[in-house]
């Protein structure tokens, strides 16, 4: 393997996003999203959601790419109005806005520091309780290993460190986090995997190794992939609980997912491409052991993009 392997977080990606991904019954309701590119390069991503009850959430997002630096401007809002934004090659800041009155800055340096560290400053103010927060972010990719480092400086100081190494395909993780107050290891985990085009695999230890899990991911061809997950809490229940989940593309611009779990949860969901820049899907989840009560969902997805 002579590119940067996955994060750590990504070791079961593909058996993951098969089986959480594009199942719109997830958040009961209806979902929106609007994807939009300005002529200056600047893009925004408006996303809507409503689960029929409470009020709407939604969030305003702009990306600004600069491709003869390789920097990059990411602002995130809640419904918000955008401060102020500067950019000096290779150096973004970002502020915004949010309606909970919270307003949230962002300073990247991509590749400006080294070869392949990504290093973010993030952080957080409310006026109202001068409450404020500040995050670094650091992500390190080099041939064969891929390392990231979370600290949060004003709540601890606490550190979540992660690293992977890989070979042939052959994937090996760990992730620690610790408390500098307390001067203690918070949590722990391990992973080990397997991935190529056609398949991967994956086992991983997390909760400081009490939560074992075992995934399988398969493309069987250009229109069928096929996967699996088994998780066993060994502090809870002797249960293991089993999701297996299938992709068929029905043709270029369509295509639909099925899963069912070890409870009875049966889900399937429809994605379509209506017309360019337009696609709508639909999920349903069925609990095939109470068929005739109100334990059912059903939700749908539009997205718009130019």
């Amino acid at each position: 393997m002579s590119f940067p392997p996955p994060a750590f977080s990504d070791i079961a990606k593909a058996s993951n996003d098969l089986i959480n991904r594009d199942f719109y019954h997830t958040a009961a309701g209806s979902n929106l999203e609007v994807k939009s590119k300005a002529p200056n390069g600047v893009s925004f991503n408006v996303k809507g959601k409503s689960a029929h009850e409470g009020s709407t959430s939604g969030s305003i997002e702009g990306k600004y790419v600069d491709a003869s630096s390789e920097s990059r401007l990411v602002f995130v809002a809640q419904w918000t109005h955008i401060l102020t934004t500067s950019r000096n090659p290779g150096i973004t800041l970002t502020q915004a806005w949010t309606t909970s009155n919270v307003l949230n800055s962002k300073f990247e340096l991509d590749n400006q520091i080294a070869k392949g560290l990504k290093a973010e400053l993030a952080t957080d103010f409310i006026p109202s309780s001068k409450d404020f927060g500040a995050k670094l972010n650091l992500h390190f990719k080099q041939p064969n290993f891929h390392a990231r480092a979370f600290f949060d400086m004003m709540k601890g100081p606490t550190a979540n460190i992660d690293a992977v190494l890989g070979r042939e395909g052959f994937l090996v993780g760990a992730e620690a986090g610790y408390d500098v107050q307390k001067a203690a290891i918070t949590r722990y985990s391990a992973a080990v995997g397997y991935a190529v085009p056609q398949y991967s695999t994956a086992i991983t230890a997390t909760s400081n190794l009490s939560v074992f899990s075992a995934a399988y991911y398969h493309k069987v061809n250009s229109e069928v992939e096929a996967g699996a997950k088994a998780t066993w809490d060994s502090k809870g229940s002797n249960n293991v609980g089993l999701e297996v989940a299938s992709k068929y593309r029905l043709d270029p611009t369509s295509f639909a997912k099925a899963k069912v779990n070890d409870r009875g949860i049966a889900s399937l969901a429809y994605n379509v491409l209506l017309r360019s820049g337009v696609t709508a899907g639909v999920g349903v989840s069925l609990d095939t052991q109470k068929l005739n009560e109100s334990a059912h969902k059903v939700g749908t997805h539009f997205e718009f993009s130019g």
